[in-house]
């Protein structure tokens, strides 16, 4: 069974960066895609940004220009950059992965002065 888990979330303020982790028990090359979701409460979890096995990244339109997805296949770890943060990007970012779906247990992100 493949275990996802994040890490690097915290207390930001606006402006700030942060980097996300998620390390993939397993390795992270068998998964086709690698995506990073967001959940603010009382809300759908919505893809922040994908990352395919070649290399191609795409990002939600509220993100782009700020975050940027990458990968170490040889720590089995992907990144989330995240540059220039709001308040609108505090939640719980979680990493999934895909075909097969795994989900990690998210890490908080707050943006706030």
């Amino acid at each position: 069974q493949v275990q996802l888990v994040e890490s690097g979330g915290g207390l930001v303020q606006p402006g700030g960066s942060l980097t996300l982790s998620c390390v993939a028990s397993g390795g992270i090359l068998r998964f086709d895609v690698i995506y990073w979701y967001r959940q603010i409460p009382q809300n759908q979890r919505e893809w922040v940004a994908r990352l395919t096995n070649s290399g191609f990244a795409l990002y939600t339109a509220s993100v782009k220009g700020r975050f940027t997805i990458s990968r170490d296949n040889a720590k089995n770890t992907v990144y989330l950059q995240m540059n220039n943060l709001t308040s609108e990007d505090t939640g719980s970012y979680y990493c999934k992965t895909w075909p097969d779906e795994n989900w990690g247990q998210g890490t908080q992100v707050t943006v706030s002065s």
